[in-house]
This record gives structure tokens, C-alpha cells and sequence, in this order.
């Protein structure tokens, strides 16, 4: 299978124009097992580049469990949302908010499927409204972590690219919104349902 470097999206069925709801699926194959690839995408013990310097935390992986995208550092909290699938090593889905949004909640989808050569990785966003700050970040960061994790999986380092923009991000998170604080986003805020 090629990788795909920009999403497909399909409408969601059932939705009228007025939400303009989109799904865009993000693929790539990654020349590594299927148990390295899920074992890499549900690491809590260390940052994660391709999830764009951030830690995950979260008190387990099981349907319900809350989970936050925090900074090295655990002063912020980018992203927060719920565990709503956990499938090993095939299916890990939750809900999604941007800490600094007001956007909807929506939902996120990593699919892993075993292929020849290694192994193909889909990251699928769903319910993400069209024309939101949401779907604007959720798509370029789509690109962002396929890339990236694929290349931290085969050669141990983000792409040039990815490592360029995490330097930028890093000098920029001393201007991170108060409202990103992760002692505002404990594990028993509600965040709300997509």
C-alpha cells in the first residue's frame, strides 16, 4: 500500500449540509511489527514526538478511562478526552477536545492492521465540524503524526520537518493559553460526549 500523505475525507451519512461534518483517514505503512507500532502509540512512560512532544497520561487504557495529552514538562494539558475503544493491538479510539478550544468534542481512531512488509496504520477523526479551528489543527496534525511516527518507528527520530516544528513548539509553550493549565483538566472534568 502507498502512504498516503494527505487525508480523504468522506460525510459522515445522516448529517445534513449545515453540519458539514467530515471523517478524514490519515494511512501509512510502517516497516515494523504490529505489537511494536501499538505498543509505541500507547506509551504513557516518556514524551511522544509524534504526538507532538506530549506525554499521554491516563490511570489505564480501558473503555471509559479519561486521558490527557499533557506537556514534558505536565504544566498543560493540549488535548483531553475519553477511551471509548481498546482493542489490542488493532483498535484504540477516544473522544477529542483541544484544551484551547471552544469547539465541539469529537473522536479519534487509530487502526492497526497487519500488511506485508509491516504494518498499516490509519488514523481516522470523526464528528470534527467543518470550518473549526478543530479541523484546521486535527488536519494538518493528522500528516504530522503519521509521518512522524512512522519515521520515529523506523529510524528512532521524528522527520527533519517534524523536528523543526517541534523546536518551534518548544519555544513557543511559554505563551501556552491559561486556559491549558492541566490542573484545571483533572481526570474527573467532564469534557463532554461528540
Amino acid at each position: 500500500m502507498k502512504d498516503s500523505p494527505a487525508p480523504t475525507t468522506q460525510p459522515q451519512s445522516g448529517l445534513d449540509d449545515s453540519s458539514a461534518v467530515e471523517r478524514s483517514y490519515f494511512r501509512v505503512v510502517i516497516r515494523a511489527p504490529i505489537h511494536k507500532v501499538w505498543a509505541e502509540i500507547t506509551r504513557t512512560d516518556s514524551v511522544l514526538p509524534f504526538f507532538f512532544n506530549s506525554v499521554c497520561r491516563t490511570p489505564g487504557f480501558q473503555v471509559g478511562a479519561p486521558i490527557r495529552m499533557v506537556s514534558k514538562d505536565g504544566k498543560h494539558t493540549s488535548v483531553v478526552g475519553d477511551v471509548i475503544e481498546f482493542d489490542p493491538p488493532h483498535r484504540y479510539a477516544h473522544t477529542f477536545k483541544f484544551t484551547n478550544l471552544d469547539d465541539p468534542v469529537c473522536t479519534v481512531r487509530y487502526v492497526l492492521k497487519e500488511v506485508e512488509g509491516g504494518t498499516e496504520f490509519t488514523l481516522i477523526n470523526e464528528g470534527v465540524p467543518a470550518g473549526t479551528r478543530t479541523e484546521k489543527y486535527m488536519t494538518s496534525g493528522g500528516d504530522f503524526i503519521t509521518r512522524n511516527l512512522k519515521a520515529c518507528i523506523e529510524t528512532g527520530k521524528p522527520t527533519l520537518g517534524g523536528r523543526f516544528a517541534l523546536v518551534m513548539m518548544g519555544l513557543m509553550a511559554p505563551f501556552t493559553p491559561k486556559q491549558c493549565r492541566a490542573e484545571l483538566w483533572p481526570f474527573d472534568r467532564d469534557i463532554g460526549k461528540p
